[in-house]
């Protein structure tokens, strides 16, 4: 019988049990949930593994292991310490995100972002009065927390426990008795170890609504974390990224497409989970106070190994604090400080419609009314903190969201009971005590809260914006008003059939609003999807634009989609002016060359689009000369090159090269040549304009580097 057990609590993690120690290998997102309901909870140890990212989430999650380990299992009481496992550098950045996460940032930092003094000094006292002290009364650090053992030579030993690092991902345990390989490599998808609850039918855009994508805790292993999606006039904001944040949108429906913003309330492990909104088709705005964007993009930048100037590149920060609302394109935003152990904030997002106004308040992570009272006569909060707390609780709000998670650093149900609100949900709760259940409610995936509904206005506003991005500036004004005032919205449920392969196109071409679609291929034997289409994705204007006639795929919808429905005849009309059809064509033609090239791969159909308006493919006859410069990137896409440079025949890639340096000359074309050719300028205008181009390119050439990139974090 074998003395070492391997047990997966979650995809991209293992708990190892051997010599009397329980560690646990990879931490993806909310890998306690996979532990509780895997009835494995027991652990005194967490391992760091090669990879950072895979399949759209970091996965070095430590933050709720270490509460679990201090307060569930007894860690704390008992005094002992996680062992925390891994390579040297990745064991400090691990300990320096936990410093940031868990104790908040130090005086220097407040001083360094300029912060108010005051309000720095506030922090800074609720952050000590939250700190976990010894027996003595001393406040412990993080290294007071862990017991670190680092690889050297590839070997650690735990106790009686040898641990061997095999290859990338991969590790042997040893206990002298017996032997078990790990290769972590061996899960590619990464997914919530709880079932997500998906929608089947669009519930269609409304001027102001709430979505509730989680309500609950990290320590809920049913439900996901509390993260919200504010509606306003069709388009998305979040307030806070919760784990597993591209799956819970899916669930949705709501596309990736249809998000132009993040309120970020703070940035524990289960509000801040930004990684996904690093890889989008456009930059997202995020939405906080200087303090908790500086906090952000550190935890981010420790998580993934990189530099913060770089991951600063996939974000827009929009600064706001109490003293000066904003007016986010006619959604007001007021925020307000709440009583937390790290820095956080909450707002009051309103809606004036004509003579009425509409308002929501999200208090945000917030100690109980009570202990914030207690903290200001102890002289640690002020009452320019106190007061518009306070006010919250006697404001009549349409919907009020408020943190009923009790214990030392959430709030009390029972506080809000004379609130004139007219109607309560409670997040970080999974169910209220029996005496609230009449009273209130709780906020759970799936639940949806409509202050102002939508019209067919939303509809053609959001058409023209999805057109104008498609086409560009060539698309004539008068022509795009004709289609949007001539389209019709039609919605489908998940699993309805779009577009069936095979069939005649019945003149309409089509344009996802909101959602996903899948693209099929049926060959007769198999069912392959080919590709990925969210909101703001064309479907079929290539059939009405050569006359294809026939369907080449099927459109099935991944989500429930609401679709914009457009004559062929008038899209044709559109299209008839030489330049815009030469340009679609040429776009049309370029698609599958992009979506091969390695490149090119990872990205989505709407960055690959991106990508194809910028391109040019240039062929060059058996024979030709061709040189090579410094304002242009070649891909090589067809036939082979000849010359004295070898590194010219052999390179994919030619000309200007992002990060790296140029490869520049001539070579002979031996055969018929094709190049795909991208002005230098056009593509870093891409590139800073998406993030998912930005982070992917990066990413793949950290892969391909023996050597550390520049953007690795040193420390």
């Amino acid at each position: 019988m074998p003395h070492i057990d391997i047990i997966k609590p979650a995809s991209g993690s293992r708990l190892v049990q051997a010599a009397g120690h329980a560690l646990l290998v990879g931490q993806p997102p909310e890998v306690l949930k996979g532990l509780k309901l895997s009835g494995h909870e027991h652990f005194d140890g967490v391992m760091l593994i090669d990879t950072r990212e895979r399949d759209g989430s970091l996965m070095n999650h430590v933050e709720f292991l270490l509460y679990h380990f201090l307060f569930n299992l007894g860690g704390y009481a008992s005094g002992e310490k996680l062992l925390l496992i891994g390579d040297a550098q990745a064991i400090k950045q691990a300990k320096r995100l936990m410093k940031i996460t868990l104790l908040g940032p130090d005086p220097d930092q407040f001083k360094h972002w300029g912060s108010d003094p005051l309000l720095a000094q506030e922090w800074l006292g609720i952050s000590d009065d939250a700190a976990l002290r010894s027996p003595n009364q001393t406040i412990l650090s993080v290294d007071d927390f862990f017991t670190t053992y680092a690889f050297t030579d590839n070997q650690v030993q735990v106790g009686d426990l040898l641990i061997e690092h095999t290859g990338f991902d991969q590790y042997r345990f040893s206990d002298g008795r017996d032997s078990q390989d790990l290769d972590l490599g061996e899960d590619t998808l990464i997914r919530p170890s709880y079932p997500t609850q998906k929608d089947y039918h669009s519930a269609g855009l409304a001027k102001f609504s709430l979505e509730v994508l989680g309500g609950a805790s990290g320590f809920s292993p049913n439900e996901p974390c509390t993260g919200l999606a504010l509606c306003h006039n069709g388009e998305y904001l979040l307030i806070d990224a919760i784990p597993f944040l591209d799956e819970h949108l899916l669930a949705r429906g709501i596309s990736k497409n249809q998000i132009s913003a993040c309120f970020l309330t703070h940035i524990h492990d289960d509000h801040c989970a930004l990684f996904p909104l690093m890889q989008a088709a456009r930059v997202i705005d995020i939405i906080t106070s200087t303090e908790i964007f500086e906090m952000a993009i550190e935890k981010l930048a420790l998580g993934l190994g990189w530099q913060e100037t770089v991951i600063r590149e996939h974000f827009r920060h929009i600064s706001i604090d109490p003293d000066h609302p904003i007016n986010h394109f006619g959604l007001i935003i007021k925020a307000h400080h709440t009583v937390h152990s790290i820095p956080t904030i909450g707002a009051t997002f309103t809606v004036r419609n004509g003579q009425q106004t509409n308002e929501i308040c999200v208090v945000g992570d917030n100690h109980a009314l009570q202990k914030v009272q207690s903290l200001h006569h102890a002289g640690i909060v002020r009452s320019e903190t106190l007061e518009p707390l306070k006010a919250l609780y006697e404001t009549r709000f349409d919907l009020l969201i408020a943190d009923g998670g009790a214990g030392p650093l959430h709030g009390d149900p029972a506080e809000f009971t004379t609130s004139p609100a007219e109607r309560i949900v409670f997040v970080h709760i999974d169910e209220l005590p029996t005496e609230f259940a009449a009273t209130f409610s709780v906020a759970s995936a799936g639940k949806r809260y409509t202050l102002i509904d939508g019209d067919l206005s939303l509809y053609a506003a959001l058409i023209h914006h999805y057109l104008k991005i498609w086409i560009g500036d060539a698309g004539p004004n008068r022509w795009l008003r004709s289609l949007v005032t001539n389209a019709d919205i039609k919605n489908y449920n998940q699993d309805d059939v779009v577009l069936v392969q095979g069939h005649e196109s019945k003149g309409y071409v089509y344009l996802i609003l909101t959602g996903y679609c899948s693209v099929v291929h049926h060959d007769g034997h198999d069912i392959k999807t080919v590709a990925t289409l969210q909101a703001g994705d064309l479907v079929g204007e290539m059939a009405a634009l050569t006359d294809l006639g026939a369907r080449n795929a099927s459109i099935v919808a991944l989500t429930p989609v609401t679709v914009c429905q457009f004559s062929e005849d008038t899209f044709t009309a559109l299209s008839n002016d030489p330049k815009l059809r030469a340009q679609l064509t040429k776009r049309w033609q370029l698609r599958p060359i992009i979506k091969n090239l390695a490149f090119f791969k990872t990205l989505n159909a709407t960055v690959n689009e991106q990508i194809s308006a910028i391109s040019e493919l240039v062929e060059y006859p058996l024979g030709a000369r061709i040189t090579f410069d410094k304002d242009h990137l070649y891909f090589k896409v067809d036939g082979d090159l000849g010359g004295d440079n070898a590194l010219m025949t052999s390179s994919e890639t030619l000309g200007w090269q992002p990060f790296q340096e140029a490869i520049l000359g001539e070579a002979i074309a031996e055969t018929l040549v094709k190049l795909l050719v991208i002005r230098r300028d056009d593509f870093e205008t891409t590139r800073r304009e998406t993030p998912q181009l930005n982070y992917q390119l990066r990413k793949q050439l950290q892969l391909q580097s023996t050597e550390p990139v520049p953007w690795t974090l040193s420390i």
